[in-house]
């Protein structure tokens, strides 16, 4: 299982510049972080440190699957994701992460856990509503789907069962109506 330890970036010995760091996520990242909505995952992270004499740029950048369950069918698939993030590092007197986009460090502070940054980045890019690709282009077959199908074939059915019935309405009721439109 991956340790926190993995994801502190020492800054303290690191010449002025960018410097390129990469992470391999699979679940045993998220279960640092209590979070088991994947069944699956494989994510490449690149994380750019630019150092700076007065502050640091972090930027973040993913890109790989996850395999979740569909909203609609509840079948797994793999949905690919990727997403990009920046944070600037400053120094100040103490530590302060209110700001998404800003963290500042105390001044005898020598390394960064990018570990939060990461898990945010990631999940946030997931979106709200998983369909799976079979749905949306009509390949997918599985009962639940066939169920909507047939549902939906009966509420059609019963649309046009209403329609018959309104032809066989009384001619009188016809005039009613005109005089409703007519004014």
């Amino acid at each position: 299982m991956s340790n926190v330890k993995d994801y502190l970036i020492p800054f303290i010995g690191l010449k002025l510049g960018k410097h390129h760091f990469e992470y391999q996520i699979n679940n045993a990242f998220f279960e640092i972080f209590d979070y088991n909505e994947y069944e699956n995952s494989d994510i490449k992270v690149n994380v750019v440190l630019e150092k700076k004499s007065t502050m640091l740029e972090l930027s973040f950048s993913h890109k790989g699957i996850i395999n979740v369950p569909c909203d609609m069918t509840g079948e797994d698939f793999d949905l690919p994701i990727k997403g990009k993030m920046k944070v600037i590092v400053r120094f100040g007197e103490e530590f302060n992460n209110d700001n998404e986009e800003l963290l500042i460090l105390p001044f005898g502070e020598f390394e960064i856990n990018v570990s939060q940054y990461i898990y945010e980045m990631i999940v946030l890019s997931v979106p709200l509503r998983r369909v799976h690709p079979g749905v949306q282009d009509g390949s997918l077959k599985t009962k639940a789907l066939d169920k909507l199908n047939e549902l939906a074939v009966t509420e059609l059915k019963q649309q046009d069962n209403k329609d018959k019935k309104e032809e066989n309405i009384d001619p009188r009721w016809d005039k009613l109506k005109q005089l409703l439109t007519d004014k």
